[in-house]
Protein backbone atom coordinates (compact mmCIF):
# COMPACT_ATOMS: atom_id res chain seq x y z
CA UNK A 1 0.00 0.00 0.00
CA UNK A 2 1.54 3.46 -0.85
CA UNK A 3 1.92 5.78 1.69
CA UNK A 4 -1.01 8.29 2.62
CA UNK A 5 0.01 12.26 2.70
CA UNK A 6 -2.99 14.26 4.35
CA UNK A 7 -2.97 17.73 3.29
CA UNK A 8 -4.69 20.00 5.98
CA UNK A 9 -6.09 23.37 5.20
CA UNK A 10 -7.61 25.33 7.73
CA UNK A 11 -9.91 27.80 6.50
CA UNK A 12 -12.41 30.56 7.66
CA UNK A 13 -14.26 32.36 5.22
CA UNK A 14 -12.18 31.21 2.50
CA UNK A 15 -15.19 30.46 -0.27
CA UNK A 16 -13.43 31.81 -3.39
CA UNK A 17 -10.28 30.09 -2.55
CA UNK A 18 -11.20 26.80 -2.01
CA UNK A 19 -11.40 25.44 -5.51
CA UNK A 20 -8.39 27.59 -6.71
CA UNK A 21 -6.30 26.34 -4.14
CA UNK A 22 -7.51 22.76 -4.94
CA UNK A 23 -6.90 23.35 -8.74
CA UNK A 24 -3.11 23.89 -7.36
CA UNK A 25 -2.91 21.48 -5.27
CA UNK A 26 -4.53 18.19 -8.04
CA UNK A 27 -1.43 18.50 -9.78
CA UNK A 28 1.54 18.76 -7.68
CA UNK A 29 -0.39 15.45 -6.50
CA UNK A 30 -0.35 13.70 -9.61
CA UNK A 31 3.27 14.29 -9.78
CA UNK A 32 3.87 11.62 -7.15
CA UNK A 33 0.59 9.69 -7.51
CA UNK A 34 2.74 6.78 -8.70
CA UNK A 35 4.50 6.77 -4.81
CA UNK A 36 1.90 8.25 -2.47
CA UNK A 37 -1.82 8.35 -1.84
CA UNK A 38 -3.41 11.71 -1.38
CA UNK A 39 -5.85 13.08 1.48
CA UNK A 40 -7.30 16.79 1.79
CA UNK A 41 -8.80 17.83 5.06
CA UNK A 42 -10.45 20.97 5.54
CA UNK A 43 -11.05 22.02 8.78
CA UNK A 44 -13.86 25.01 8.57
CA UNK A 45 -13.67 27.17 11.53
CA UNK A 46 -17.51 28.17 11.63
CA UNK A 47 -17.29 30.09 8.45
CA UNK A 48 -20.10 32.48 8.32
CA UNK A 49 -19.57 32.75 3.87
CA UNK A 50 -20.39 29.87 1.46
CA UNK A 51 -17.15 28.15 2.30
CA UNK A 52 -18.70 24.86 3.38
CA UNK A 53 -20.46 24.93 0.99
CA UNK A 54 -18.00 24.85 -1.71
CA UNK A 55 -16.85 21.96 0.12
CA UNK A 56 -19.50 19.90 -0.09
CA UNK A 57 -19.17 20.17 -3.92
CA UNK A 58 -15.69 19.15 -3.46
CA UNK A 59 -16.38 16.24 -1.63
CA UNK A 60 -18.91 15.21 -4.00
CA UNK A 61 -16.86 15.75 -6.78
CA UNK A 62 -13.50 14.03 -5.08
CA UNK A 63 -13.56 11.66 -2.45
CA UNK A 64 -10.39 12.01 -1.57
CA UNK A 65 -11.46 15.50 0.04
CA UNK A 66 -12.61 15.36 3.41
CA UNK A 67 -14.22 18.32 5.71
CA UNK A 68 -14.67 18.93 8.99
CA UNK A 69 -17.14 22.10 10.10
CA UNK A 70 -16.77 23.11 13.81
CA UNK A 71 -19.50 24.17 16.05
CA UNK A 72 -17.67 27.56 16.44
CA UNK A 73 -14.81 29.35 15.73
CA UNK A 74 -11.90 27.67 17.92
CA UNK A 75 -9.33 29.81 16.95
CA UNK A 76 -6.41 29.26 13.86
CA UNK A 77 -4.44 27.16 16.03
CA UNK A 78 -6.79 24.91 17.14
CA UNK A 79 -8.02 24.15 13.62
CA UNK A 80 -4.27 23.19 12.71
CA UNK A 81 -3.84 20.88 15.41
CA UNK A 82 -7.58 18.87 15.24
CA UNK A 83 -6.29 18.61 11.58
CA UNK A 84 -3.07 16.71 12.58
CA UNK A 85 -4.90 14.72 14.93
CA UNK A 86 -7.75 14.03 12.50
CA UNK A 87 -5.01 12.95 9.43
CA UNK A 88 -5.04 9.54 8.68
CA UNK A 89 -1.63 9.98 6.38
CA UNK A 90 1.95 8.39 7.02
CA UNK A 91 2.65 12.21 6.86
CA UNK A 92 0.58 15.60 7.04
CA UNK A 93 1.21 18.86 5.02
CA UNK A 94 -0.33 21.87 6.41
CA UNK A 95 -0.94 24.85 3.71
CA UNK A 96 -3.30 28.36 4.10
CA UNK A 97 -5.64 28.35 1.69
CA UNK A 98 -4.62 31.56 0.45
CA UNK A 99 -2.02 29.86 -1.96
CA UNK A 100 0.36 32.32 0.07
CA UNK A 101 2.62 29.45 0.32
CA UNK A 102 3.17 27.49 -2.70
CA UNK A 103 1.90 24.33 -3.32
CA UNK A 104 4.85 22.81 -5.38
CA UNK A 105 7.08 23.52 -2.73
CA UNK A 106 5.50 20.16 -1.08
CA UNK A 107 7.51 17.84 -3.68
CA UNK A 108 10.10 19.34 -2.01
CA UNK A 109 8.97 18.56 1.30
CA UNK A 110 8.55 14.59 0.07
CA UNK A 111 12.18 14.56 -1.11
CA UNK A 112 13.46 15.45 2.49
CA UNK A 113 10.96 13.23 4.34
CA UNK A 114 12.06 10.42 2.44
CA UNK A 115 15.98 11.37 3.28
CA UNK A 116 14.79 10.81 6.93
CA UNK A 117 13.46 14.14 8.28
CA UNK A 118 10.43 13.90 10.61
CA UNK A 119 9.91 17.55 10.03
CA UNK A 120 9.98 19.80 7.09
CA UNK A 121 8.60 23.48 7.77
CA UNK A 122 9.18 26.77 4.89
CA UNK A 123 11.44 29.59 6.03
CA UNK A 124 9.80 32.83 4.73
CA UNK A 125 12.97 33.92 2.90
CA UNK A 126 10.15 36.84 1.95
CA UNK A 127 7.40 37.85 1.69
CA UNK A 128 4.88 40.43 -0.12
CA UNK A 129 4.43 42.61 3.18
CA UNK A 130 5.27 46.10 4.52
CA UNK A 131 8.19 47.06 5.22
CA UNK A 132 6.95 47.79 8.81
CA UNK A 133 4.73 44.62 8.90
CA UNK A 134 8.08 42.21 7.80
CA UNK A 135 9.89 44.13 10.54
CA UNK A 136 7.94 43.54 13.32
CA UNK A 137 7.71 39.82 12.04
CA UNK A 138 11.32 39.60 12.55
CA UNK A 139 11.40 40.97 15.38
CA UNK A 140 9.22 38.56 17.04
CA UNK A 141 10.33 35.63 15.86
CA UNK A 142 13.86 36.31 17.56
CA UNK A 143 12.46 37.81 20.28
CA UNK A 144 10.54 34.34 21.04
CA UNK A 145 13.80 32.30 20.23
CA UNK A 146 15.83 34.09 22.63
CA UNK A 147 12.85 34.06 25.40
CA UNK A 148 12.14 30.77 24.79
CA UNK A 149 13.75 27.74 26.74
CA UNK A 150 13.75 25.47 22.90
CA UNK A 151 15.45 26.44 19.88
CA UNK A 152 13.10 27.52 17.77
CA UNK A 153 13.26 27.74 13.79
CA UNK A 154 13.34 31.50 12.56
CA UNK A 155 10.91 33.32 10.19
CA UNK A 156 8.83 29.77 9.75
CA UNK A 157 5.22 29.79 9.64
CA UNK A 158 2.78 26.36 9.94
CA UNK A 159 3.28 25.73 5.99
CA UNK A 160 5.58 22.02 7.01
CA UNK A 161 5.22 18.60 6.75
CA UNK A 162 5.01 16.52 9.91
CA UNK A 163 5.58 12.79 10.01
CA UNK A 164 3.87 10.20 11.90
CA UNK A 165 6.08 9.24 14.32
CA UNK A 166 5.79 13.40 15.10
CA UNK A 167 1.52 13.44 14.80
CA UNK A 168 1.26 10.69 17.81
CA UNK A 169 3.94 12.96 19.51
CA UNK A 170 1.17 15.84 19.01
CA UNK A 171 -1.58 13.05 20.45
CA UNK A 172 -0.03 13.24 23.84
CA UNK A 173 0.26 16.68 24.67
CA UNK A 174 -3.01 18.44 26.46
CA UNK A 175 -2.85 22.12 25.48
CA UNK A 176 -5.93 24.49 25.77
CA UNK A 177 -4.12 26.95 23.64
CA UNK A 178 -1.57 25.54 21.52
CA UNK A 179 1.41 26.99 19.27
CA UNK A 180 2.44 24.61 17.19
CA UNK A 181 5.53 25.72 15.93
CA UNK A 182 7.04 25.85 19.04
CA UNK A 183 5.14 22.64 20.28
CA UNK A 184 6.28 20.91 17.47
CA UNK A 185 10.14 22.66 17.43
CA UNK A 186 10.36 21.67 21.27
CA UNK A 187 9.63 17.67 20.34
CA UNK A 188 13.16 17.41 18.84
CA UNK A 189 13.58 14.58 16.03
CA UNK A 190 15.46 15.51 12.77
CA UNK A 191 13.85 19.01 11.57
CA UNK A 192 14.95 20.92 8.57
CA UNK A 193 13.77 24.48 7.13
CA UNK A 194 13.46 24.83 3.06
CA UNK A 195 13.60 28.72 2.20
CA UNK A 196 10.77 29.77 -0.22
CA UNK A 197 9.07 33.20 -1.02
CA UNK A 198 5.64 33.79 0.19
CA UNK A 199 3.75 35.38 -2.28
CA UNK A 200 1.11 37.81 -1.70
CA UNK A 201 -2.53 37.52 -0.92
CA UNK A 202 -4.79 37.75 -4.07
CA UNK A 203 -8.48 36.68 -3.12
CA UNK A 204 -10.17 37.70 0.07
CA UNK A 205 -8.72 39.38 2.95
CA UNK A 206 -6.55 38.06 5.99
CA UNK A 207 -8.72 36.77 9.06
CA UNK A 208 -5.67 37.88 11.44
CA UNK A 209 -6.38 41.41 13.18
CA UNK A 210 -3.56 43.27 14.69
CA UNK A 211 -5.16 41.97 17.91
CA UNK A 212 -4.89 38.34 16.94
CA UNK A 213 -1.59 39.07 16.12
CA UNK A 214 -0.73 39.97 19.37
CA UNK A 215 -2.33 37.24 20.93
CA UNK A 216 -0.63 34.64 18.92
CA UNK A 217 2.63 36.85 19.91
CA UNK A 218 1.71 36.35 23.26
CA UNK A 219 1.18 32.45 23.44
CA UNK A 220 4.09 31.56 21.57
CA UNK A 221 6.03 33.36 24.38
CA UNK A 222 3.63 32.32 27.01
CA UNK A 223 4.21 28.84 25.78
CA UNK A 224 7.62 28.68 25.82
CA UNK A 225 9.33 30.29 28.34
CA UNK A 226 9.09 31.99 32.07
CA UNK A 227 11.10 34.41 31.31
CA UNK A 228 8.74 37.08 31.77
CA UNK A 229 7.88 35.93 35.34
CA UNK A 230 11.78 35.73 36.20
CA UNK A 231 12.31 39.46 35.06
CA UNK A 232 9.46 40.30 37.30
CA UNK A 233 11.27 38.31 40.44
CA UNK A 234 14.69 39.83 39.52
CA UNK A 235 13.34 43.38 38.80
CA UNK A 236 11.56 43.15 41.86
CA UNK A 237 14.35 41.85 43.77
CA UNK A 238 16.71 44.70 42.32
CA UNK A 239 14.59 47.29 43.56
CA UNK A 240 14.16 45.83 46.78
CA UNK A 241 17.51 46.27 47.59
CA UNK A 242 17.81 49.42 45.92
CA UNK A 243 14.99 50.60 48.67
CA UNK A 244 16.77 49.11 51.70
CA UNK A 245 20.11 50.82 50.87
CA UNK A 246 17.88 54.48 50.30
CA UNK A 247 16.31 53.44 53.78
CA UNK A 248 19.38 52.88 55.74
CA UNK A 249 21.71 55.67 53.60
CA UNK A 250 17.96 57.78 54.71
CA UNK A 251 18.51 56.68 58.41
CA UNK A 252 22.02 57.27 58.92
CA UNK A 253 21.74 60.84 57.21
CA UNK A 254 19.32 61.85 59.32
CA UNK A 255 20.36 60.23 62.83
CA UNK A 256 24.26 60.22 62.72
CA UNK A 257 25.11 63.16 60.46
CA UNK A 258 22.04 65.42 61.49
CA UNK A 259 21.12 65.74 58.19
CA UNK A 260 17.48 68.15 57.83
CA UNK A 261 16.53 67.38 54.03
CA UNK A 262 12.97 69.32 53.23
CA UNK A 263 10.48 67.20 52.59
CA UNK A 264 10.21 65.64 49.21
CA UNK A 265 6.82 65.39 47.87
CA UNK A 266 7.92 64.90 44.46
CA UNK A 267 10.33 61.98 44.49
CA UNK A 268 7.73 60.16 47.34
CA UNK A 269 4.98 60.59 44.12
CA UNK A 270 7.67 59.47 41.91
CA UNK A 271 8.44 56.18 43.65
CA UNK A 272 4.92 55.75 44.43
CA UNK A 273 3.58 55.61 40.70
CA UNK A 274 6.75 53.92 39.74
CA UNK A 275 5.87 51.19 42.81
CA UNK A 276 2.42 50.94 41.53
CA UNK A 277 2.94 50.49 37.50
CA UNK A 278 5.82 47.55 38.83
CA UNK A 279 2.90 46.06 40.67
CA UNK A 280 0.60 46.11 38.12
CA UNK A 281 2.97 44.77 35.24
CA UNK A 282 4.20 41.90 37.18
CA UNK A 283 0.27 40.96 37.99
CA UNK A 284 -0.11 41.21 34.59
CA UNK A 285 2.87 38.81 33.74
CA UNK A 286 1.41 36.39 36.54
CA UNK A 287 -2.04 36.77 35.71
CA UNK A 288 -1.35 35.68 31.84
CA UNK A 289 0.23 32.25 33.41
CA UNK A 290 -2.88 31.60 35.76
CA UNK A 291 -5.20 32.29 32.92
CA UNK A 292 -3.46 29.64 31.08
CA UNK A 293 -3.73 27.41 33.60
CA UNK A 294 -7.00 27.79 34.49
CA UNK A 295 -8.80 26.95 30.82
CA UNK A 296 -6.12 24.27 30.87
CA UNK A 297 -7.58 23.07 34.01
CA UNK A 298 -11.17 22.80 32.74
CA UNK A 299 -10.13 19.98 30.22
CA UNK A 300 -12.77 21.32 27.53
CA UNK A 301 -12.80 19.93 23.90
CA UNK A 302 -9.78 21.13 21.63
CA UNK A 303 -12.78 21.52 19.12
CA UNK A 304 -16.18 20.58 18.50
CA UNK A 305 -16.89 19.22 15.05
CA UNK A 306 -20.16 19.84 14.08
CA UNK A 307 -20.72 18.36 10.30
CA UNK A 308 -18.19 15.52 8.51
CA UNK A 309 -17.96 14.97 5.25
CA UNK A 310 -16.23 11.81 3.62
CA UNK A 311 -15.54 10.26 6.80
CA UNK A 312 -13.03 7.45 6.60
CA UNK A 313 -12.95 3.89 6.55
CA UNK A 314 -10.08 2.46 8.21
CA UNK A 315 -7.48 2.06 5.80
CA UNK A 316 -7.11 -1.68 4.99
CA UNK A 317 -3.59 -3.17 3.52
CA UNK A 318 -3.77 -4.87 0.42
CA UNK A 319 -3.37 -8.84 0.75
CA UNK A 320 -0.25 -10.75 0.15
CA UNK A 321 0.71 -11.53 -3.63
CA UNK A 322 -2.11 -8.69 -4.61
CA UNK A 323 -1.13 -7.04 -8.50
Amino acid sequence: MKPLISICVPVYNEEPNIEPLYDALVPVMEQVSSRYDFELLFTDNHSTDNTFGVLERLARRDPRVRALRFSRNFGFQRSILTAYLSARGDAAVEIDCDLQDPPSLILEFLRQWESGYRVVYGVRSGRKESWGMNATRRMFYRLIDSLSEDELPLDAGDFRLVDRRVLEELRKIEDSQPYLRGTIAALGFDQIGVPYERAERHRGESKFSFHELIALALDGILNHSVVPLRIATYLGLAISVFTFISIVGYLIGRLVLGKNWPPGFASIVILLLGSLSLNALFLGIIGEYLGRIYQQVKRRSLTVVERELNAPAPRQPEPPGAP
